[in-house]
């Protein structure tokens, strides 16, 4: 890839690394565009599948307006304090909605594992309380760039 530094491809995290990380952590960033092209950000709980994050949105959000308007989207997982501890991932691409609007718990298989995951990760239970405020967004990443500088001293 044209422009990527040297060193950055020395951080990154393996998939394996990038895997428990995000499965892990519990709140990542979210940046959405709105109707009029303004930048919006704001904090959500996800889940991770391995292949898709799945975020958990309140359906009368700006979020929720945004992406029904333009579905792109980019999130930021990060975790660190000190500069050698900053690690993180982020993934872009354009979400789908899956499942009802908002969420009551009616049956939808596609939902099966993402709202097991969430709701043992979020809430300590192996089924995943509704309370028709929310509704799922999944994002399949068109791009993820991770990078851990807990690697940077075994570079020294």
């Amino acid at each position: 890839m044209a422009g990527t530094q040297r060193r950055g491809r020395k951080i990154m995290m393996t998939p394996d690394e990038r895997d428990a990380f995000l499965a892990e952590q519990r709140t990542c960033r979210v940046a959405t565009v709105a109707a009029d092209g303004a930048p919006h950000a704001g904090t959500l709980w996800f889940a991770w599948d391995g292949s898709a994050l799945w975020l958990y949105s309140i359906t009368r959000s700006k979020r929720w307006s945004d992406l029904r308007h333009d579905p792109r989207i980019a999130v930021v997982v990060d975790a660190g304090e000190e500069y050698g501890e900053l690690r993180g991932v982020e993934l872009s691409g354009s979400v789908e909605f899956v499942g009802e609007a908002p969420r009551t718990g009616e049956p939808c298989p596609e939902l099966a594992v993402p709202e097991k995951l969430f709701a043992r990760k979020l809430f300590g239970m192996d089924v995943m309380p509704h309370d028709g405020r929310h509704a799922w967004v999944r994002l399949a990443p068109d791009s993820i760039v991770s990078w851990d500088f807990r690697k940077l001293t075994a570079l020294r």
